[in-house]
């Protein structure tokens, strides 16, 4: 199996693709890094270049055809489960880390110690409303913490407010919408915000509240023996 961070992850926030592969190698799971990583296009593709987007999704798919793929960012996982297909009219075979970390956990791979922690979880958009996936992040902090949900979660769960190219070409409204969920999180009482994708760490991350990947956040659980 092949682990493609993305950008964000391999770029800015490595300590998310840090915790993922420190995770992945305490349970002896068999993978590799891409070292000659490309973006996946999700960026372009979302904020309109679709044709500078098909582009850089051919020169990707050359590079990726015939693996499985590990992903960290949600937008990654979108775009490779659904966008290639549509784009490119080939699929690509691809889970995300939190699909992993759910089947390692449950197999005994990793054990977690569990600690009075109050912990509400993000849902990251193109992992939530757009690919279903609510139970298996909120099955591993349960491993760990008390989760207590925000009002809004799951199909109802704002957007942090990076996506879609808002963070670059509106800043401000970014930066409102980030602020407005962090405000949802601190009503809950909770310790501390985990998401699943390393786009909304960035967007989320506050002075009011800890602000963490599942990844980093497990990590510090795993119990070493």
């Amino acid at each position: 199996m092949i682990y493609f961070p993305g950008c964000t992850a391999r770029l800015k926030l490595k300590k998310i693709s840090q915790a993922t592969q420190a995770i992945l190698d305490h349970a002896g799971f068999n993978y590799r890094v891409m070292e000659d990583e490309n973006c996946c296009g999700s960026v372009l593709l979302r904020t309109g270049f679709r044709e500078d987007a098909r582009e850089v999704m051919e020169r990707t798919f050359k590079k990726l055809k015939g693996q499985k793929l590990l992903v960290s960012c949600a937008g990654c996982y979108r775009t490779f489960k659904e966008d290639y297909p549509e784009v490119l009219g080939e699929p690509l075979d691809v889970v995300h880390i939190n699909q992993i970390l759910d089947e390692l956990i449950l197999d005994g791979k990793i054990q977690i110690e569990r600690e009075d922690l109050k912990v509400t979880y993000h849902d990251p958009c193109h992992l939530g409303r757009h690919r279903g996936e609510y139970d298996a992040p909120r099955n591993i902090i349960k491993k760990r913490a008390t989760l207590v949900e925000m009002d809004k979660n799951r199909e109802e769960a704002r957007c942090c407010g990076a996506g879609g190219g808002v963070k670059s070409a509106y800043p401000q409204l970014s930066e409102d919408m980030s602020l407005r969920r962090v405000d949802d999180a601190l009503k809950t009482g909770a310790d501390v915000l985990v998401t699943s994708c390393p786009f909304c760490v960035w967007n989320l991350e506050s002075e009011k509240l800890k602000v963490m990947d599942l990844t980093e956040f497990i990590r510090r659980g795993i119990i070493r023996g």
